[in-house]
Formats: structure tokens, C-alpha cells, sequence
């Protein structure tokens, strides 16, 4: 494992291990004390080589640097309050802090500061940065590149949010009271952070895997806590699970989108639709739907069809009435006039297209002049179609996604 991915993947267990120890209002100095661990092993690990167990060496090179700091800082500044009196004594402070470090503890401690980024008073796009700022290690430009946000933005947007978070007492308190209130929250994040990756702005390309697969490693973390798994997070699991099932067919060789009618499902993952859907059949085990289950839900359709053409289009669309009614929103109509398409034919997909309430939302958003330009190119309006497709390559936000509206202009054009 490359060092930079390496760090990243320990980054977000360190920092919230080191913040339950020093206290939230010292973060900045759990991630300062994570930041010299890292660079004290770029300096050693040049000379000596990786370790064997880059991780463990990590985790104490990070220990020790905590405890000097508790030593040379107990009197001029307060720690975590829990853990106060035993930090002042020698005897006690080796053995608490060592205490923190172990596995169980430091699963916990990411799960408390997840819940602890969600923070009622943060909106999401505050919630999301933070989660990849301190849980999976992203830098600001990174998360400025996947939001396609200015650094400068992302840096006050990252200040105010832990300037709220360091106004806690502590970590977030995982109890099964606690974490229903928050849980939500924390499920809505992780769906942003998922689609961001998969749907995602970012001008490096149409699809993120790594943030895709932080957004389902932090759900994995969720599922492995009783009060954490309801089947809202068995659902979101489940979609996450079958969505990246198809990212190895997603995109060609050369980088290009390729569509879901068009992918080679042979490529997709086999093993990842079939934990998909034994996460689905598991969300079912409870009284309440979410539009996770219903988002799963509809993934699971593609993910039984051998072929495009054996989808179960039919079912599609009751689902997405069925979330409509959940989750009303111009895109979740898009995507349901699509649906529409596939089942009756293009001209009832775009009346269902026209039928959208609220459609000017619908404006500057790329995959909108694309579903007009796909349904009128099957009905032969080509010189409609070509607009509606030069709209969506001026929409576009990456170069991914302007060669693939180029070809459908050229495709027009035949």
C-alpha cells in the first residue's frame, strides 16, 4: 500500500482516538499530533524502509507523540473531561491513554465522531466535508476538486463546522437514544458522500471510486454497531453495494461514460450485487421504509437483469411512485419519466418529462437537456435533439462527461 493511501486510511481512527483523549475542543491538536506521526514515518520509513506493520507503527508512533503532549500540556490547557483526573496522574495517564488505543475502543471513537460531524446546526455540505476532512483524510483542495467548490470556500466552510464541533463537550454519545436522533442525519451524509463520487461534479472525471468507497466503509462501520444497524442503514448498504457492483463497467478503457444500457455486465461484481442484495432482503426486517430501500430497491432491478432488455421496467416505475411520494423532487421525476420511457415508449417518457412540477429546477441541471435529446433522438426529431444535447455539453462539468455529449451530438449528426 502506497504511503499516501496508507495515511489517509489511518488518518480518520487517529484523529478521532486522539480527540476522544484530548477533548473535542483540542481536534486541532489531535490532527496536529496525526500530522507528525506522518511525518515522522516519511522521514524513518525513507531510510529503514516500510515496516512490516506500517499501521501499528503509525498508531504508536502517535501514542507516544500523545502522551508527551499530555505530559507537557496537562497544566496550561484541559483535556477531555471524562478523562481529566486520570490524565493528571503518571500513574493512571500511560495506562488510560493506552486504554484508547485499543481496537474496540478505536472503532468506537470513529463511530462517535461521525455522529459527532452531523451536528444538527451544520448544514449537509458542512456535515459531508467534515466526515472527509477527519474520518477518511481528504486535504481541502481534494474535497474542493470533488465538490467542485473554490479552496477558499471549502476552508471557511471547514472552519465554521469545527468551530461548532469543538463547542461540544465531547464526543457524540452512541447509546440507542443518542444515536436515533442523529442517525438520519449520518445516513443522509453518507448518501451525498456515495453520490457525489458516483454522480459526482468533479472535474477530474464522472466517477470518484475513492469517495465511493469511504462513503461504504463508513456504512460498513455503521452496520457493525447494534444501535447503528436499523434497516435505514441495511438499505443505504444495500444501494451503495449494488450502484458500485457496476462501477468496473462504467467507464471504457479510454475513460469514456458508458451507459447503463450499453455496459458490458459481465465486468460488473458479482460478489458486491450479491452483498447488495443480502443487505436489502436484511432492511426488510424492520416496520418503516426509507428511500433508501426504495433506491435499493430499484438498483436490485438492474442488478437481476441478465440484460438491459430484461429489466423489469414495470417495477421501476411503481418504485419510483413509490419514492415520490417519500421524496418528492424534479430529478426523482426525471429519473421516473426515464423509467416511463423504457416501459410505454419515448413520446410517453417525455410527456412525463413535460409533466414535471417545478421543472425549472430542473435548468442548469446536465442530465436534463440529456434525457430530452436521448427521447427525442429516438423519435427521429434530430435537430431537437442536437440542442437539447448541446446544452448538456454546456452543462457538462468534466471532460468525461463532454466527450460523451459530443458523441451524441455526432450521433445526431449521422
Amino acid at each position: 500500500m502506497e504511503p499516501e493511501f496508507l495515511f489517509r486510511h489511518e488518518a480518520g481512527r487517529l484523529v478521532a482516538t486522539l480527540t476522544k483523549i484530548f477533548g473535542v475542543h483540542n481536534l486541532a491538536l489531535a490532527e496536529d499530533v496525526v500530522q507528525d506521526a506522518f511525518c515522522r514515518a516519511l522521514e524513518v520509513w525513507k531510510f529503514r524502509g516500510v515496516p512490516d506493520n506500517p499501521s501499528a507503527w503509525l498508531m504508536a508512533t502517535a501514542k507516544h507523540r500523545a502522551l508527551d503532549v499530555l505530559r507537557r500540556e496537562r497544566t496550561a490547557r484541559t483535556f477531555a473531561p471524562e478523562l481529566t483526573r486520570l490524565l493528571e496522574s503518571e500513574w493512571t495517564l500511560a495506562p488510560i491513554v493506552e486504554e484508547q488505543f485499543a481496537a474496540g475502543a478505536m472503532k468506537d471513537d470513529q463511530l462517535r465522531m461521525m455522529f459527532s460531524c452531523c451536528h444538527p446546526r451544520l448544514k449537509e455540505d458542512a456535515q459531508v466535508a467534515l466526515i472527509l476532512n477527519i474520518l477518511c483524510g481528504f486535504g481541502v483542495d481534494e474535497i474542493a476538486a470533488a465538490f467542485v467548490s473554490k479552496r477558499a470556500t471549502i476552508e471557511k466552510r471547514l472552519s465554521r463546522a469545527k468551530k461548532v464541533l469543538a463547542g461540544s463537550k465531547r464526543l457524540f454519545d452512541i447509546s440507542e437514544s443518542a444515536i436515533a436522533s442523529r442517525l438520519p442525519g449520518v445516513q443522509r451524509a453518507l448518501y451525498l458522500l456515495f453520490n457525489e463520487g458516483y454522480h459526482g461534479a468533479s472535474p477530474e472525471g464522472a466517477v470518484r471510486s475513492d469517495l465511493c468507497r469511504e462513503a461504504m466503509r463508513l456504512v460498513d462501520l455503521l452496520l457493525e454497531h447494534p444501535f447503528a444497524a436499523a434497516p435505514g442503514t441495511y438499505a443505504l448498504g444495500a444501494l451503495m453495494a449494488l450502484h458500485a457492483a457496476r462501477l468496473p463497467a462504467r467507464l471504457t478503457d479510454a475513460g469514456d461514460v458508458t451507459s447503463l444500457f450499453d455496459q458490458d455486465r459481465s465486468l460488473w461484481d458479482a460478489a458486491l450485487a450479491r452483498k447488495g442484495l443480502q443487505l436489502l432482503e436484511r432492511s426488510a426486517e424492520g416496520r418503516s421504509i426509507t428511500e433508501f430501500h426504495v433506491e435499493a430497491a430499484i438498483a436490485s432491478m438492474h442488478a437481476i437483469a441478465p440484460r438491459a432488455e430484461d429489466t423489469d421496467w414495470a417495477r421501476i416505475v411503481a418504485f419510483y411512485d413509490t419514492l415520490m411520494r417519500l421524496r418528492p423532487s424534479p430529478v426523482v421525476a426525471l429519473n421516473r419519466a426515464m423509467a416511463v420511457a423504457q416501459r410505454d415508449g419515448a413520446a410517453r417518457g417525455l410527456e412525463a418529462i413535460r409533466a414535471i412540477e417545478d421543472a425549472q429546477r430542473l435548468e442548469e441541471y446536465v442530465f436534463y437537456p440529456a434525457a430530452l435529446g436521448e427521447l427525442e433522438l429516438r423519435l427521429g426529431l434530430r435537430e431537437s435533439a442536437g440542442r437539447h444535447f448541446a446544452r448538456a455539453l454546456e452543462l457538462a462539468r468534466n471532460p468525461t462527461e463532454r466527450r460523451f455529449f459530443q458523441a451524441r451530438i455526432d450521433a445526431v449528426k449521422v
